[in-house]
């Protein structure tokens, strides 16, 4: 017998045969939580490589990483039914995308040439485009139709390798029509592989039925749309987009303290556009983690580090804006800040791929690889207070990896244009075979 930790506690798992064996994987990437969870500074960069790599998972749960000759001598692999070589291949643990927006209807690719003349996201969003578009085609669509498209994107998404996301509501901004969108997430949660964790994001856009009337709406969200939301179970955490022209950080602070009471976790949408001060305010509410910070000024980067706030870095966002500006990545490393990466898919950032966002933080921010893989892995998932379950392959964990067909973790960044993912292994299984 030997003892392995899940979800904290200590579980006993009897040796015995293997579902399924991985061996002679020139790189094994364990990212194991010996360095922490997430993990910073320096320590981003210890990835904690095993190499001619091999890992044993019974179930769904990794029962034993190692070398493969260690693999070798502790199992019969003759009676393992499954058996995979990765001979020259790169071994990760799956992805995780800790800030999505999957649940949507309508498309706005007509928007493209309009950011190529020069018109700014809010401009766009002031003449009824943007946000408001998504809105208008969401709230019309069937739930149904909903599940349909959430489907299609999470196919290609498990394909380049993410294994679990968190997507928010956000296209509704009624009760009815945001409680559709959990409904919708909770429903693909059920029916698809990739697992999802829910975020309420009713303040995501003033809706035009509000116009000039904010303080009302953020009324509507605090007095019928949490309570709601949270009797049906509908979520996990709550987002507030805080921006110029949305919602103030007044506001953000009343709606996400009224969701810390019903016991929703706080994230923000923080200092995407103009420097609101809005990381000063994630430390105080003590905010899991933030995304964009493009803006954010050093003494709010600097509380957040103090407060242990996990800084969600999304560099698809202002590429697909056209923006040069992108969020100071390295300023927060330095710091001690833990960094994570997530795609922010959303139709005006429809980037499906976390391979994509590695090699964007790595070449307009700066990340090493290295760096950059901590951050859509052991880092992705303590954004989601996941960090024990997933991230890392380690024994008691869940069996969700990923197989690249190439030699090293360099190449994620450096082979671009491609799917490099060979196989994907969730909750145990080949999901993805791209052989």
């Amino acid at each position: 017998m030997f003892v392995a930790s899940t979800y904290g506690k200590k579980e006993m798992f009897t040796e015995t045969t293997p579902d399924m064996v991985i061996y002679h994987a020139n790189e094994l990437v364990t990212m194991n939580t010996i360095f922490g969870a997430p993990r910073r500074g320096v320590n981003m960069s210890e990835l904690a490589i095993i190499n001619d790599g091999g890992v044993a998972i019974k179930d769904d749960r990794i029962i034993f990483v190692g070398s493969t000759e260690e693999l070798e001598s502790k199992y019969t692999l003759g009676r393992v039914t499954k058996q995979i070589d990765a001979s020259n291949k790169l071994v990760t643990p799956g992805f995780v995308d800790p800030h999505t927006h999957i649940i949507f209807d309508g498309t706005r690719e007509h928007e493209f040439s309009l950011k190529l003349k020069g018109k700014s996201y809010l401009e766009i969003l002031q003449e009824g485009g943007g946000i408001l578009k998504t809105v208008r085609e969401t709230r019309s669509a069937s739930l149904e139709k909903l599940v349909e498209n959430g489907k299609t994107i999470l196919n290609r998404m498990l394909s380049h390798g993410t294994t679990t996301l968190e997507t928010k509501s956000g296209y509704g901004l009624t009760t009815e029509s945001e409680i559709k969108m959990l409904t919708v997430a909770k429903i693909l949660n059920q029916e698809h592989p990739i697992d999802i964790v829910s975020t309420f994001l009713g303040a995501h856009a003033i809706p035009p039925e509000y116009d000039n009337r904010t303080d009302d709406y953020v009324d509507l969200i605090i007095s019928e749309m949490i309570p709601n939301v949270v009797k049906k179970n509908l979520a996990e955490f709550c987002d507030v987009f805080c921006e110029k022209g949305i919602f103030s950080i007044d506001q953000t602070r009343k709606i996400l303290t009224t969701a810390k009471k019903y016991g929703l976790i706080p994230q923000i949408h923080i200092d995407e556009i103009i420097d609101t001060n809005g990381a000063m305010l994630a430390a105080e509410i003590k905010a899991v983690q933030v995304g964009h910070l493009i803006k954010s000024n050093s003494d709010g980067l600097r509380a957040m580090e103090d407060a242990d706030v996990i800084a969600t870095l999304l560099p698809g966002t202002p590429f697909c804006l056209m923006s040069n500006e992108y969020a100071p990545a390295r300023e927060m490393i330095d710091l001690g800040i833990p960094i994570a990466l997530a795609t922010d898919l959303n139709p005006n950032c429809w980037i499906e791929s976390m391979q994509m966002i590695i090699a964007l933080a790595c070449y307009n921010m700066h990340l090493s690889p290295a760096e950059a893989l901590t951050a859509s892995t052991i880092n992705s998932a303590s954004a989601l207070q996941r960090q024990d379950e997933i991230g890392s392959l380690e024994v008691g964990k869940k069996a969700d990896l990923i197989i690249f067909d190439v030699p090293n973790y360099n190449f994620l960044p450096y082979k671009l244009g491609v799917n490099l993912v060979s196989k994907v292994i969730k909750n145990g299984k080949v999901i993805v075979s791209n052989n």
